[in-house]
């Protein structure tokens, strides 16, 4: 069996049979729909066979095309409810697994990577994976000083896997458009893309780690493994016991989902202005609840625990000050302050003429989140912003298409917006506009805005 399905044409075929697949059930809908059965049920069985085959190709693949699921995984909130249902399992089941490396691949890239010797370097070593994702996969072991460890692994071929996939996906996003109605999935691709090198250069994600891990010691909200070693392709980081975000959203708790969703908000806006390093990989297989060994405990207590540093954006003076002053603004009703702050940022290009009241109108009900002191995140409100941008017939639809995204603000829009579907995915109750308050340059009222950027 070999480590990855690596050669270009193999990848080439199963990628190139989604569209196909998702085009042949289409008219299969059509020719049962003329034979006399009901639409609706139609609809749910084509829905359930496309998440079926979209997920196991995306998971048997790893590379770029897992690596695209666990992207749009977090967006499924947005999903009219009738598309959402059939994904969900299959969504979650890519942020926390992958079929796994055998046993004989797994021992000849760590001999390799670590040298011959490399049992030497743990008292025990687990063979069958804890979690697999779309370049790695994790183990977990004892090292040899006696700390519990997560020893990352890297496929090999996974940076040609990685490059070939999302360059084939790209050739076919507009195919993949109905996944996730409203959103433009290029250049999210392209973005994907743009990122593969840092994913799998580990000595980066050993320094990003790491330096969260200092920052964050002993911290009573926020906890982040140290790294204990790092090589060529292999990272060994201290074991982080805990309850994966993915069940809280499952099956926890109003209290608990509360408590998560809280702590989700404040490592978004407190971990880049406390590091200078964006966490740009929110879905929820990279976070646990840390519950002091009680899992059944007052929620109040939880700590987030955050995992995979791999994707990070470099904001050293934390958010653009230019982010919280144009959303305070927004707030306030200034349209010509705030449609004057975009158009300077490159949001509104030059020539185009736009309305600022109308700009207002459309930002107004996106930030409804930051106007009251707490808010509940609802998949209803999310697929309410998702239909009013994603309606042609609607003048957020025609404003939407004449705003730019500077490429440099890209990655913290996409992280934005994945936290916010994972809010959504928890139906959190969370004070948003506090945690904004207190980390997001220029959102304060000035006498008490604590500004990163000096």
């Amino acid at each position: 069996m070999s480590d990855l399905p690596r050669k270009a044409v193999t990848r080439t075929v199963k990628l190139a049979a989604l569209p196909l697949g998702f085009a042949g059930r289409t008219a299969l809908g059509l020719g049962k729909r003329i034979g006399g059965r009901p639409a609706e049920k139609i609809a749910a069985e084509l829905q359930q066979r496309t998440a079926e085959q979209l997920f196991a190709t995306l998971g048997q693949l790893k590379g770029g095309a897992m690596k695209l699921g666990q992207a749009l995984s977090v967006f499924e909130s947005a999903l009219p409810e009738q598309i959402a249902g059939p994904y969900r399992a299959a969504l979650t089941k890519l942020q926390e697994a992958a079929p796994p490396l055998p046993v004989t691949s797994v021992h000849a890239a760590l001999a390799e990577r670590l040298g011959e010797d490399w049992r030497d370097l743990f008292e025990e070593f687990e063979d069958k994976p804890a979690a697999a994702a779309s370049i790695g996969q994790v183990h977990r072991a004892v090292w040899h000083d006696g700390r519990e460890v997560a020893v990352k692994v890297q496929y090999p071929g996974a940076g040609e896997a990685l490059l070939s996939d999302l360059t084939q996906l790209g050739r076919f996003a507009k195919l993949l458009g109905p996944l996730v109605p409203g959103m433009d999935i290029k250049p999210l691709i392209t973005e994907l893309r743009d990122r593969v090198s840092e994913e799998l250069d580990y000595g980066l994600e050993a320094r990003a780690q790491g330096e969260h891990a200092r920052e964050f010691a002993g911290d009573a909200d926020v906890a982040v493994p140290d790294v204990v070693h790092h090589g060529d392709q292999v990272l060994v980081t201290e074991w982080l016991e805990g309850v994966p975000l993915s069940e809280v959203i499952a099956h926890g708790t109003r209290e608990q989902r509360d408590r998560a969703g809280q702590l989700l908000a404040r490592f978004l806006f407190s971990g880049v202005a406390r590091t200078g390093l964006l966490h740009a990989d929110p879905h929820p297989g990279n976070f646990r609840l840390l519950t002091e060994g009680s899992p059944d405990g007052p929620p109040e207590k939880w700590r987030l625990g955050v995992l995979d540093f791999g994707t990070v954006d470099r904001l050293p003076r934390g958010l653009p000050v230019e982010i919280g002053t144009a959303l305070r603004l927004a707030l306030e009703g200034d349209a010509a302050a705030v449609h004057e702050l975009l158009r300077s940022e490159g949001f509104v290009k030059p020539g185009i003429e736009l309305d600022p009241e109308a700009v207002l109108d459309y930002l107004v009900p996106i930030i409804e989140p930051a106007q009251v002191d707490e808010f509940t995140f609802t998949r209803d409100w999310l697929r309410a912003q998702a239909a009013r941008i994603a309606d042609p017939r609607s003048p957020a639809y025609q404003l939407a298409r004449q705003l730019n995204l500077p490429p440099s603000y890209l990655l913290i829009h996409r992280v934005t917006m994945s936290t916010i579907g994972v809010l959504c995915q928890l139906g959190a109750t969370v004070r948003l506009r506090e945690e904004m308050e207190a980390w997001v340059p220029g959102f304060a009222p000035s006498a008490h805005s604590r500004d990163t950027s000096a």
